[in-house]
């Protein structure tokens, strides 16, 4: 039986990506889950991501290491440039929640709009899309919309004031081709907000569990 330690930065998240992992695996698969909120909340009170940080989301890998996985997904976006340098100091593959989203959305178009509630997804997001348009050899053009109440309303447990805020935000939203949610917190608005501005939008936790069961049927 394959085994996974998922890295988590939120608790809804947390509470149900594995259980979207065990429904789409073709074999019965092991999981292990890690809860560390700090390091969501943390760089969004000050503004970047510190070495403290990052020294912090090191030990998480080791700890999901020492569990003897197959696999370890980080399931949080601020996550994904330090998780990018991290991965040569672990022994076992380890995959970013928006690895995938950010391949599938610079092959999209080149007017892509990155949807946050927390500030700190930004330049992680914007920093991956452009590392996948270099590699693509494609030029890019990057814009933003941050809605921070709505991620104060999830820091309290109000996922309906959350999903409320964000459905008046996306109305003004035109002119793009392509909306990138940048956190998965935020996915399971995706087809609304795709209703709602009629502009393709693209939602890490799915590409991603797509890309992680890729993973475990090739090992």
């Amino acid at each position: 039986m394959k085994t996974i330690a998922l890295v988590h930065t939120v608790k809804t998240v947390a509470n149900t990506f594995d259980e979207k992992i065990r429904s789409r695996a073709k074999d019965p698969v092991k999981i292990y889950n890690l809860l560390d909120d700090f390091l969501a909340l943390h760089p969004n009170e000050v503004g970047e991501f510190t070495i403290l940080n990052k020294n912090r989301l090191y030990h998480d890998l080791k700890n999901a290491e020492l569990t003897k996985a197959d696999l370890i997904v980080v399931t949080c976006s601020t996550l994904t440039p330090v998780v990018e340098e991290l991965r040569p100091l672990i022994s076992v593959p380890v995959i970013a929640i928006d690895d995938a989203m950010g391949r599938k959305a610079v092959r999209m178009g080149k007017n892509i709009l990155i949807l946050a509630t927390a500030g700190s997804t930004v330049l992680p997001t914007r920093r991956k899309l452009e590392r996948e348009a270099l590699l693509l050899g494609k030029e890019v053009a990057l814009s933003q919309k941050v809605c921070a109440k709505a991620f104060e309303a999830l820091k309290t447990g109000n996922t309906e004031m959350h999903d409320q805020l964000l459905r008046e935000e996306v109305k003004a939203i035109k002119d793009v081709d392509c909306i990138v949610l940048a956190q998965a917190s935020m996915a399971h608005l995706r087809e609304e907000i795709e209703k709602t501005t009629r502009i393709p939008v693209l939602a890490s936790p799915d590409l991603c569990i797509e890309e992680i069961l890729r993973h475990l049927e090739n090992e």
